[in-house]
């Protein structure tokens, strides 16, 4: 069978191109071989539009092509009263928004939320007693630990017997001093977690409860367990003895990262407070002071006490003031729940929270 001929090139298009784009240019009867009429020229096609890109930088589009820059802006959802019973109700299509109060308490998780790396120390102290300084050290543990998603524990460091586990877990049989006992021999997470107890997210280690014992470990042995501490938790907050001189409070400051200084809006209390920070400065420790956070526990006040001169006072010598209200919770002296807490109890320790985690500046950790 004889091949047929190939189709020459340059008069394919005059002969066939009609099946595409309309009626013969030629008679398609005309032999192959013949020359034929000269090419329609092809139409020009549309050019699609192309999207302008900045002059002279290309790749500057591309970055700026994320998602909260490619979706509508919508207002959050609201969770809490009469905003979030009509999102629930009109199922969504109306949507008042988050009040200003949940727009606060977002900024302050934002905040208690920032990165860290590390282990960060915080010291809570006071030199009078009574002033709800064990309170303050449990309760922003457990707004750490519970906001967060590493790891935080909370150490007693009290020389007479500290209450913090009681306050917390009501489980003071493993203390310190087993750990002391067993430092040598502590090398996982594993290892640690027997001579804790769990409130919540929050680790307590309690502090010797035995009173013939006299001091619960020197400076030496505190700054080893917080040490090895420092290798499992990236949040260590001792809670300190009153005072200022014994043993254990000279480790805790030069351990150290930042420091959460508890008064009450009172004569003494606030005078306390006050002197707190004169020791510290007097001993060296003016960068702590002026990074350091002030917790007016407001258990007691009077009306003849000028609450507002006091706040201005410290606000003019720390980074920053937090009121802790009056709790009836909180005053029995028992087991702290964070779900028995007050709303306006709660905000303020979350507020605590969000002013120790602004120093957790990845850029100023060794």
């Amino acid at each position: 069978m004889a091949r047929r001929p190939e189709p020459d090139p340059t008069t394919w298009w005059a002969r066939y191109g009609h099946r595409l784009e309309g009626p013969p240019v030629t008679n398609p009867a005309q032999p192959p071989a013949e020359a034929a009429a000269p090419a329609v020229p092809e139409a020009p096609r549309p050019e699609l539009p192309r999207s302008e890109a900045p002059r002279g930088n290309p790749g500057a589009a591309a970055a700026d092509l994320r998602e909260d820059a490619m979706l509508r802006a919508r207002p959050d959802r609201p969770r809490t009263g009469w905003r979030r019973a009509l999102y629930d109700v009109t199922g969504g299509r109306v949507n008042p928004g988050p009040s200003d109060a949940e727009e606060l308490r977002s900024g302050l998780l934002t905040r208690v939320r920032a990165p860290l790396a590390g282990a960060h120390r915080v010291a809570v102290m006071s030199v009078k007693g009574g002033v709800g300084k064990t309170t303050v050290a449990a309760c922003l543990g457990q707004a750490l630990a519970e906001h967060r998603g590493d790891r935080a524990v909370v150490l007693d460091a009290n020389p007479d017997a500290g209450t913090l586990a009681d306050r917390l877990t009501g489980d003071s049989r493993i203390t310190v001093r087993e750990l002391l006992n067993d430092l040598d021999s502590v090398g996982t997470w594993t290892d640690v977690s027997r001579y804790t107890s769990l409130a919540g997210r929050l680790q307590i280690l309690a502090s010797e409860q035995d009173p013939a014992s006299g001091e619960a470990f020197s400076r030496d042995e505190y700054e080893r367990v917080v040490d090895l501490l420092g290798r499992f938790f990236n949040i260590i907050i001792t809670d300190s003895g009153t005072g200022m001189v014994h043993s254990t409070m000279q480790g805790t400051l030069a351990r150290a990262d930042s420091v959460v200084v508890v008064g009450a809006p009172t004569v003494d209390g606030a005078g306390r407070a006050s002197k707190t920070l004169d020791w510290l400065v007097a001993h060296g420790h003016g960068d702590l002071v002026r990074d350091a956070v002030v917790v007016l526990s407001c258990d007691r006040r009077s009306a003849e006490v000028d609450a507002a001169r006091i706040r201005e006072h410290f606000a003019q010598r720390v980074r920053g003031v937090v009121e802790v209200p009056h709790d009836p919770h909180l005053a029995t002296g028992g087991r702290v729940d964070p779900a028995r807490l007050r709303p306006a109890t709660a905000d303020a320790f979350l507020e605590l929270g969000a002013l120790v985690a602004d120093a957790f500046d990845v850029r100023r950790r060794d």
